[in-house]
């Protein structure tokens, strides 16, 4: 029996149910809202009774079911706000309402037509009723029947503990419940006429199937699919875009359909809903839902892929021809939600909005990711998916709502993983299982937790599509790669010469897969090329030509059924049917050494592209492809792509992504002065300097010596980066009215590689509160500088307004006051307490300071002249007050 102090507030309908109990969700289905009208005035009246708080959400257009004269709190929301932040308030209010209140909710049908999704309002039940359970509270939720797919009412049927049917037959209502959880009687599931003021069993077989017969049925979960909101929205479009295509007038309005689906798909951004309405058609669209896993938002990424391609096609006809096809899959953001949902992940990732607890838990909801399980559905789309693919290698990339927007780029923070694709079904399907887990999980790490903290993104609703995409190349041997790939930019940073024009753009190139050219490679380089002048390089002669091209190449190895890298003379060796000389040059000396020698001729190609650069139309191509992108998105834009050659001249490219280029507005004009007394110079640099233009006052160096960094043990390397990152990080923070110190970071060899005994292996986020970092081509003598345009590690610098500058000890035009930066007061052992230890290594000099109070340290920096100096000057103003302790 229940529990005597709960009630519906009509006795009769309790003895149906054998009472209530503690923490009871009650499902109400009805064909129309005005059938469940009769059975909420009792329940809030037995609220009242009860002495029992009752709250109504508000939430949908049918008119109120309670108001405050009836004793209810109106809480009036809306699905419109997004997920996230609807959930979050209901969760709040039921809370902050306390143990034992009652709730109603408005027609649940409404979320799924605000949501466009039956399976987001499944998770909403799912999170929502186990609260009320776990408050030991009464839930009233009505909501239409046979208008939803299972993705709603399986999930709300197997969590509610009473689910009820309400029919209405010649004016008169039944009800019939089908889940009365932990209670029963003989006749609690028959169907029950209400007559007056009771609830009484129809006994007899006539009147029950008329009832039962009077409105139509949805038919058995085992032979029939409900469309729900999301597959009727779909269709409708589908015939009026198939009307429109016989030339015929379509029922409804194309131009409205197409805004719908737009937001239920594409974008909710009004900025990028503008771009999909001009360049994108409903058939498009219809297209994305027809290789869609799952249902909700496709992310970021993948519709910049789409818009880009689609952009193109309309700016001219040959790059219908041009372009690679796509045949890409789009798993949906309600796919991400519902694992988090369903594998107890949720209410760990909303700690995520507060910024003083967002990295808490972190690794037990990776761990909960990683472990997790999907639905039986979910995972036979994935099996078709691979099937359609076959044994082609795919990679699965991650397309979150905030990644690649304007302002926020999110390069690098989130996983991407290629997928050999080899085995048998089974093995295939667990790899990409895998690869789906790992990037749901990285959005959990504290990389990109960082970022979005850094960026005020906490509380910005953060979904997880995914793109899936066939791995652009050929088969050469065993292994399969794309002949070139690149990273291209409408506007370049690097202008080391003055023949450069830097709105020509610039492309970052490589060899193989594209994994070279959008991450930092300690062990190799890349060739960077200025769009105008795709002939003049950096390098001064030949022998920096051949040290510093690109060596090592990303592909993947069929056979090993993973991702390797491999030397290009080996490639070469192993691929005999490669169009080699398009992209590679032969080194006369190489040539000759290996005719004496009897070396493989292999080992006497260079990766130039001198041929691609200068004989093919592959720079016309991409100089147009950035200028058509730039004109559309009125904005600079990166984007990523690959090339294959089918004649040394003739070629397809794959653009795999576009995304508005980050690009902060600085000073071009800025001036480096050209008089600084001897004595006064802290450094000066003549070469890689990306970054804006700027003057500025350095409040802070942090300077790694390096001569005593290179004689550390590998352990102690990681020790100092860590420590960096706690220095630059402060526990205690600057008052907010006080302005950001401005810091330059000054270090041995490259800042951020995962090789220490090339550089400082700090990650990115411990030292994203730097304006200057420089590195000192100090480590090895074979070791340059990578200027590093178009990887993550570039938008990261962009995006923070860094500025990036390699001195060269020995080069004309480099010098630094080591002297000075070595004598000067260190204040490391006063920031943080326990770092005595490293003093002998780490330098931290502010400006002023005790000894020199009326000094402050000026940096002027000319990206066009590629020439920074930083130097002090006399009589300061008085300093700003930053200081802070670390500990």
């Amino acid at each position: 029996m229940g529990d005597p102090q709960l009630s519906t507030g009509m006795a009769s309908l309790d003895r149906v149910f054998r009472g209530l109990l503690r923490g009871d969700n009650l499902v109400w289905q009805v064909d129309a809202i005005r059938d469940f009208v009769p059975f909420v005035g009792p329940y809030c009246r037995a609220a009242s009774q009860s002495g029992r708080r009752l709250v109504y959400f508000r939430f949908a257009d049918h008119p109120p079911l309670a108001t405050e004269r009836e004793g209810a709190t109106v809480c009036e929301l809306t699905g419109s706000v997004g997920f996230e932040k609807f959930i979050t308030q209901i969760r709040r209010t039921i809370r902050e309402a306390g143990r034992g209140a009652f709730f109603l909710f408005d027609c649940l049908s409404a979320l799924a037509e605000q949501w466009r999704s039956d399976r987001m309002l499944g998770n909403f039940f799912m999170l929502t009723c186990p609260y009320v359970y776990d408050l030991e509270s009464l839930a009233y939720f009505p909501i239409l029947r046979s208008v939803h797919s299972l993705e709603a009412t399986s999930p709300i049927g197997r969590t509610t503990q009473i689910s009820i049917d309400v029919y209405r037959h010649q004016d008169a209502l039944y009800i019939q419940p089908s889940k009365v959880e932990h209670r029963y009687s003989p006749t609690m599931y028959m169907l029950h006429a209400w007559k007056g003021d009771r609830f009484v069993p129809v006994t007899d077989s006539s009147t029950t199937a008329e009832v039962r017969t009077s409105m139509p049925w949805s038919g058995l979960d085992s032979v029939r699919f409900r469309l729900g909101t999301w597959n009727r929205t779909f269709l409708k479009a589908e015939q009026a875009w198939d009307a429109l295509q016989r030339g015929e007038r379509p029922a409804e309005d194309p131009a409205a359909l197409f805004r719908t689906l737009a937001l239920m798909v594409f974008t909710r951004d009004e900025r990028w809903l503008g771009m999909a309405e001009k360049y994108l058609t409903l058939g498009d669209l219809l297209g994305i839902w027809k290789r869609m896993i799952g249902t909700g938002l496709i992310g970021g990424k993948s519709a910049g892929m789409l818009l880009a391609r689609a952009i193109l096609r309309r700016t001219h006809p040959h790059w219908h021809d041009l372009l690679e096809a796509h045949d890409s899959f789009f798993i949906g953001s309600d796919v991400f939600y519902s694992f988090l949902v369903e594998n107890g992940c949720w209410w760990l990732r909303l700690k995520q909005h507060d910024r003083h607890a967002f990295l808490d838990d972190i690794e037990e909801a990776r761990r909960r990711i990683i472990t997790g399980t999907f639905p039986e559905n979910v995972i036979k789309d994935f099996a078709e998916m691979l099937d359609y693919f076959g044994q082609s290698p795919v990679i699965v990339r991650s397309s979150s709502l905030l990644e690649d927007n304007y302002g926020n780029a999110f390069a690098g923070k989130y996983e991407s993983v290629f997928c050999a694709n080899q085995g048998s079904h089974q093995k295939r399907l667990e790899d990409f299982v895998a690869a789906v887990k790992t990037i749901y999980a990285s959005t959990m790490n504290e990389k990109a937790l960082r970022y979005r903290a850094r960026r005020g993104l906490l509380d910005r609703d953060e979904q997880m599509p995914l793109l899936v995409q066939r791995v652009s190349g050929g088969l050469h041997g065993n292994l399969f790669f794309p002949h070139i790939a690149g990273v291209a930019l409408s506007v370049n940073p690097y202008v080391w010469n003055k023949f450069i024009d830097p709105s020509a753009g610039v492309v970052r190139l490589v060899f193989g897969l594209g994994t070279r050219a959008v991450d930092r490679a300690d062990d190799d380089y890349t060739r960077v090329v200025a769009l105008n002048e795709p002939e003049r390089r950096p390098e001064t002669d030949l022998d920096e030509v051949r040290q510093y091209s690109q060596h090592r190449v990303d592909v993947i190895d069929l056979d090993a059924n993973q991702l390797v890298s491999a030397d290009f003379s080996e490639i070469v060796q192993r691929g005999p049917d490669l169009p080699v000389e398009v992209f590679a040059s032969q080194d006369r000396e190489m040539v000759q050494r290996t005719a004496e020698y009897g070396l493989p001729s292999s080992s006497a190609w260079v990766l130039t592209f001198d041929h691609l650069l200068t004989r093919t139309s592959f720079v016309r191509d991409l100089r147009e492809m950035l200028s058509s992108l730039q004109a559309a998105y009125n904005h600079p834009v990166d984007l990523e792509f690959t090339a294959n050659f089918f004649t040394p001249d003739q070629y397809r490219v794959n653009l795999v992504q576009c995304r508005p280029l980050q690009v902060v507005a600085g000073s071009a004009a800025a001036k480096v002065p050209a008089m600084v007394a001897g004595q006064d110079v802290v450094l000066e640099a003549c070469g890689a300097v990306i970054g804006q233009s700027r003057v500025t006052t350095v409040d802070r160096v942090v300077y790694v010596i390096p001569s005593v960094y290179g004689q550390m043990p590998i352990q102690d390397r990681y020790s100092v980066a860590r420590l960096i990152g706690r220095l630059l990080h402060p526990e205690m923070r600057p008052a907010e009215d006080l302005p950001a110190p401005q810091i330059m970071l000054i270090g041995p060899g490259r800042w951020g590689t995962t090789t220490p005994t090339l550089g400082v292996p700090v990650s990115f986020a411990e030292i994203d509160t730097v304006s200057v970092l420089c590195e000192i081509v100090a480590m090895r003598e074979d070791l340059i500088p990578d200027v590093s345009l178009g990887t993550h590690f570039f938008n990261d610098l962009v995006e923070c307004d860094m500025l990036y500058l390699a001195l060269f000890p020995g080069r004309k035009g480099n010098r630094w006051n080591r002297d000075f930066l070595e004598s000067a007061p260190n204040r490391l052992s006063g920031l943080i307490a326990d770092a005595s230890r490293w003093e002998h290594v780490i330098r931290v000099i502010d400006f002023p300071n005790l000894e020199t109070p009326g000094e402050s340290l000026k940096l002027a920096a000319n990206s066009l002249e590629q020439k920074v100096v930083c130097y002090r000057e006399k009589n300061a103003a008085e300093s700003r007050n930053f200081a802070v302790d670390a500990r």
